[in-house]
């Protein structure tokens, strides 16, 4: 499955780095934190004191702080609220993440590109990465259920650390042919994930191990009967675009598999360098040879020629 493969890896971690709810404290000097309930979708400004420093006259301060922060975060829809205690710029990386769409007139149709909602769209997104992974690994069918029950867990556990790491869908439609609705014609046609930083670094990634503190995209796919449009090239850009946005780190990470020829040519022209790759004694351990890639993103303003898009039949995914 060469068209997906390249991309395609995940673990459900237990690492509390990554998961725990933490009990902020803070000082006059350091700046609030935002509790985001995703149950009752109110903010709530916490301020966590000992309790030498609590008193009954605090209690009209935090209830006006509150008041106010809520109101300045309202902005935040159901899809963003993770349920956990979040800091003025993560709660401003989340919206951005909120208002990103990227689109992209393709020879064949339209591609949105945005973040997942889960309410609505994570069952289809976790089908799509079943079926990949299930074809991946030359899996019978019947493990595509195990693997949806896996892959699921993973999204819920992966959601709770955003803005930190985030997974895009692109949704697909093609140009309208008589006696057809457009509505009939959209559909959910891949999916990216993307981590920013450290914190949203997945706690096993695959080997050659990238820099946890810089951009990592991963679990890249696109439907079978939808590739070889130029999908997966605007969705590497999306991908791109998106990181331009929400860090200043300009190396970004992949991986490919070896045997993955047609993804690996798609990335070496978006400009992707192989840094390193495995060592022939990861077949012992039954695991595909990966080359680890690397491109460094240029200024917004001076796009590298492979940024320019390349036409969409000589395209890959």
């Amino acid at each position: 499955m060469a068209a997906v493969a390249a991309s395609l890896s995940f673990s459900i971690s237990s690492d509390p780095q990554h998961h725990r709810t933490a009990t902020p404290l803070f000082t006059s000097s350091t700046p609030p934190i935002v509790l985001i309930n995703h149950k009752s979708h109110h903010c709530h400004f916490k301020s966590l004191v000992s309790s030498s420093h609590s008193s009954s006259s605090s209690t009209n301060t935090s209830t006006s702080t509150s008041t106010s922060t809520t109101a300045a975060y309202s902005f935040l829809e159901d899809t963003f609220r993770t349920g956990r205690f979040l800091t003025n710029e993560e709660l401003e990386k989340l919206k951005t993440l909120e208002k990103f769409v990227h689109f992209q007139e393709l020879k064949s149709g339209f591609l949105w590109v945005r973040v997942m909602r889960p309410e609505e769209e994570m069952d289809a997104t976790v089908n799509l990465l079943a079926e990949s992974f299930a074809e991946s690994m030359l899996l019978p069918v019947g493990y595509e259920k195990l693997l949806g029950f896996l892959v699921k867990q993973y999204l819920l556990e992966r959601r709770a650390v955003m803005p930190h790491a985030v997974t895009l869908v692109g949704f697909y439609r093609e140009k309208e042919e008589e006696g057809q609705s457009g509505s009939e014609l959209v559909k959910l046609a891949a999916t990216v994930e993307i981590c920013f930083d450290k914190m949203g670094a997945n706690s096993s990634p695959p080997t050659p191990t990238p820099p946890k503190n810089a951009p990592y995209i991963c679990n890249m796919t696109v439907q079978k009967q939808l590739r070889r449009r130029g999908i997966g090239w605007h969705l590497l850009k999306a991908s791109e675009e998106i990181i331009s946005q929400m860090t200043s780190s300009k190396e970004v990470y992949l991986h490919c598999r070896m045997i993955d020829a047609a993804p690996f040519n798609m990335y070496n022209k978006a400009g992707y360098k192989t840094i390193e790759t495995d060592s022939i004694l990861i077949l012992l351990m039954l695991q595909r040879r990966k080359h680890l890639m690397c491109k460094k993103l240029p200024d917004i303003d001076s796009p590298s020629k492979s940024d320019i898009a390349c036409p969409d039949e000589e395209l890959p995914l």
